[in-house]
């Protein structure tokens, strides 16, 4: 039962990396690396702030806003410095590994004996397990809620433009330099969030933490895709919520079946190719149903 809960309190807390990398992978039609850099950027950020006896809250505001300031970057190099998608991203990821270091002073610290946001008093009279479930619903219901009023705003709406087609967008005077450095900045600030709230959960930062989170949050996207078909945009963003506590049941089961936790992220890979793979292997089956419905009623 313990491990039921604590999966489905780390699905809510790791939706919120999902929903951060849908803005830009799906709306914006953005293959943003940063992700892997801005992730233990966030985690490092907080860390550091609870070292320092700073509030919790503080902790991951400082992550959020470390996090839109490295998308800012991506979003100036790409915009700005005519560096393509991909390796914009790279380079930002690149330097948010010493820029990580340089923040933590070490490859690993430690949250012990420090007051984190699961410590906090409000907190206090929950079961065991049951707090990284309480904060992830908090926090993933406020961030769905303001991303749902945000797209449906005149910028929202231009986002969405931009990423839909970026050639009438700019015929019809929206800036999509703007709107792309705006959504990365929204994004990679959530990543950052998302990796301070990991961090706290964990009770510790470390320097690889965000080598392969861009597999698992994609896996979250695409499992909430795949299992809950045709959706409308506003649904697609609690599916994605959804699709990341299915993820870490799949993962629970798996290693219950023998695997290690050395194999996650070739776990990880393999369920994201699989869920991939089954929109074509559905149309491929409905293509033969209905070749074999036309010979039947041929012959």
């Amino acid at each position: 039962m313990n491990m039921i809960v604590s999966s489905i309190g780390q699905g809510l807390l790791w939706a919120i990396l999902g929903v951060a990398l849908f803005l830009t992978f799906r709306i914006l039609d953005f293959p943003d690396m940063t992700v892997e850099g801005t992730f233990p950027l966030g985690a490092a950020v907080a860390v550091i702030s609870l070292t320092h006896n700073l509030s919790p809250a503080i902790s991951i505001t400082l992550a959020f806003l470390a996090g839109a300031v490295a998308g800012l970057i991506t979003g100036l190099l790409y915009t700005k410095g005519k560096i393509p998608i991909l390796l914009a991203g790279i380079l930002v990821m690149t330097a948010c590994l010493s820029i990580n270091l340089r923040i933590m002073g070490s490859s690993n610290v430690s949250l012990l004996g420090q007051k984190t946001i699961f410590s906090s008093k409000f907190l206090a009279g929950l079961p065991r397990y049951f707090d990284s479930i309480f904060v992830g619903l908090v926090t993933i219901a406020i961030i769905t809620a303001l991303l749902i009023y945000f797209l449906q705003t005149d910028l929202g709406q231009a986002f969405i433009v931009t990423g839909d087609n970026p050639t009438m967008a700019r015929s019809i005077g929206i800036n999509t330099d703007k709107m792309t450095i705006v959504g990365l900045m929204i994004s990679n600030g959530l990543i950052g969030l998302s990796g301070a709230l990991i961090a706290q959960s964990n009770g510790y930062a470390d320097i690889n933490m965000g080598i392969g989170i861009i597999v698992i949050a994609l896996a979250s996207i695409i499992i909430g895709e795949v299992v809950f078909g045709e959706l409308t945009l506003n649904q697609r963003l609690i599916a994605v919520t959804l699709g990341s506590i299915i993820y870490r049941f799949v993962i629970l089961i798996v290693l219950n079946l023998g695997f290690s936790t050395n194999d996650l992220n070739l776990i990880s890979a393999i369920i994201l190719a699989i869920c991939l793979m089954l929109p074509q292997f559905s149309k491929s089956l409905k293509l033969d149903h209905v070749i074999k419905k036309g010979l039947a009623k041929n012959e």
